[in-house]
């Protein structure tokens, strides 16, 4: 991978990872990185611009926070699509609403935290075991 891009001036005053996550939010803005595009190692960026993996792990942390990269154990750092972040955002939202409104019904039906709990639980299960059973 080209990591001409990636320049980082200890001496500006901002710190180093917060320098290498603008430049990566950047290098995806103007499409040097394209959604699916895998970010390098840990190792070797810090290698290239001779820092502390330390310092690339707090980058990569951050913007895996920020839904701009994708960590996968084993295979590295991917640009996520941001055009499916929104999709995926809105569905979390209407579905927190969702299950939020369903819990507030049970409440005001009597039902305990515990027992509806135990509700979602139990459901989980029986959906994974019609799955399992081709249903």
């Amino acid at each position: 991978m080209d990591l001409h891009f990636l320049r980082i001036n200890p001496a500006s005053g901002v710190p180093l990872y917060l320098q290498l996550v603008e430049q990566i939010r950047h290098a995806i803005d103007i499409c040097a990185l394209m959604p699916g595009d895998q970010l390098p190692g840990i190792r070797t960026l810090a290698q290239h611009l001779v820092l502390s993996p330390t310092t690339i792990v707090k980058a990569y942390g951050e913007l895996e926070h920020e839904g701009i990269i994708a960590m996968r154990h084993g295979a590295g750092a991917f640009v996520v699509d941001q055009e499916q972040k929104p999709k995926q955002t809105r569905r979390l939202k209407q579905g927190q609403e969702d299950v939020s409104q369903l819990v507030r019904k049970l409440q005001k039906s009597g039902i305990g935290e515990a027992e509806i709990r135990r509700l979602f639980e139990a459901e989980f299960t029986s959906i994974a075991q019609e799955k399992g059973s081709g249903g």
